[in-house]
């Protein structure tokens, strides 16, 4: 007999079951009572994070969206010949144009019924410094409309800008020197007039950088441009190398301890705080290398060094993903190993690899640390880049930087910029992840 009493020689005690198999047992009950909990810490948690997701986003929201819009005095400038000639002949030339914008602006008080006993020099403290440059520019891009009187939208300065957007209060200039109430009270009869308004400011988006006495002209375009030359140098250096890097530790570099030395050594590179990265880019490209300083190329160098590391490993996984099944029919039908990978695993693996460096280069994108130590954060980028040369090699900054020397200045205006700068940034990061999602969706193969 093969029974197990029978070998034995004696019984099996078999418990004897209470109740029924339709009823919930002592042990049942608290095994789905610990598995409730569990999904109430899981929902718990989720709903935590989205609140605190929620309320950044609305913070950066609140504070940023009036950086998008600008106030603006429009005011008609007789530009007379004679005026301009004496201005163009002056070594002060935009004072003698500050004369002109404020005898036309003292016009358009008179105009508009507001009667003022404050000089020329006060009034002009209610524009930007930079509206007699704003003028000339005009002037002399447009020499066919001397002789003629020309309706100019001039930027107010950064503290009428304040007052209408409620980031300036009347107590707030108490014992301020630029404007007091009675400046205020001039504002509000423009405003009701429709001679000062707020209007969305591309100027933000699309313009350079401004000194501290004209944070009302500041813009981010030029950092913009700078942050799309570096990009472009990681792009260029980071994926050819690091998928060939990838390529040959996972498919063809032995299994040694040389090689071992060499994983723990990337893993351990892609934990490391960016700034040292910014330590090394100063030491070896322009200590050593003597490449020009705040200029793109060398922050593209400087993140590529930060990026490699996330880019091999994701490169790795995507290429450890593909089942050895198709690497093993590349060789059974007489594939040699360099063609199993480049013709069969590669292709099956591009949709990682594509995700793995978009999203390497979205957290390059929003580096600061190593930008500081390279000297793109005390730098002005106040010009567009005459060529391509000149977008790798001439000083620039690069949107977070540029975010980053916004945050540390004194006036409210360029924190209000601040804050503008950083949703542009997320609209970046944004888009870089999802052009990531919709390629991996669109180039994924399963098997």
């Amino acid at each position: 007999m093969t029974d197990t009493t029978a070998q034995t020689g004696r019984a099996v005690a078999t418990p004897a079951r209470k109740g029924s198999l339709l009823e919930v047992d002592s042990l049942t009950r608290k095994r789905n009572a610990a598995e409730a909990r569990f999904k109430m810490y899981g929902l718990s948690a989720v709903i935590v994070g989205l609140l605190f997701l929620v309320a950044l986003l609305a913070t950066i929201l609140s504070n940023g969206t009036s950086a998008f819009t600008q106030t603006f005095i429009t005011i008609p400038v007789p530009l007379e010949r004679a005026e301009i000639e004496a201005a163009e002949k002056s070594i002060v030339k935009t004072s003698k144009y500050r004369a002109i914008i404020g005898t036309a602006f003292a016009n358009v008080l008179s105009s508009a019924g507001i009667e003022t006993d404050m000089s020329a020099k006060d009034l002009d403290k209610m524009m930007s410094s930079g509206a007699a440059a704003s003028v000339r520019d005009f002037v002399l891009a447009n020499p066919g409309s001397i002789g003629t009187t020309h309706t100019f939208d001039l930027l107010a300065s950064s503290r009428v800008d304040g007052y209408l957007k409620g980031r300036v209060t009347r107590e707030d200039l108490i014992n301020d020197k630029n404007l007091d109430a009675a400046h205020l009270d001039i504002v509000d009869r423009l405003n009701a007039a429709g001679i000062v308004q707020k209007r969305f400011n591309w100027q933000f988006i699309f313009g350079a950088d401004a000194s501290d006495s004209r944070p009302e002209q500041a813009g981010i375009g030029v950092s913009m441009i700078g942050s799309f030359f570096m990009m472009l140098v990681v792009l260029v250096l980071s994926l050819p190398i690091g998928v060939a890097a990838s390529i040959y530790l996972e498919e063809f570099a032995p299994k040694n301890r040389f090689t071992d030395l060499i994983e723990v050594n990337i893993s351990n590179l892609a934990a490391v705080p960016s700034i040292v990265f910014g330590i090394l880019g100063l030491a070896a490209f322009i200590q050593f290398a003597h490449l020009p300083q705040s200029a793109p190329l060398v922050g593209g160098l400087v993140l590529t060094l930060m990026t490699l590391p996330t880019i091999i490993i994701s490169t790795r996984a995507s290429l450890k993903s593909v089942p050895p099944s198709i690497r093993n029919a590349a060789l059974g039908v007489g594939a040699s190993k360099m063609q199993s990978v480049f013709h069969h695993v590669l292709p099956l693996a591009m949709p990682g690899i594509l995700t793995g460096t978009i999203i390497g280069l979205a957290q390059a994108l929003g580096e600061t640390a190593p930008l500081l130590l390279i000297g793109m954060v005390g730098f002005i980028a106040s010009n567009v880049p005459d060529g391509v040369a000149a977008g790798f090699l001439d000083p620039n900054s690069a949107m977070p930087a540029q975010i980053y020397e916004w945050a540390k200045r004194a006036d409210p205006a360029f924190y209000e910029r601040a804050w503008g700068g950083i949703i542009i940034l997320l609209l970046f990061l944004m888009t870089m992840n999802i052009i990531a999602i919709i390629l991996r969706r669109r180039f994924e193969r399963r098997w």
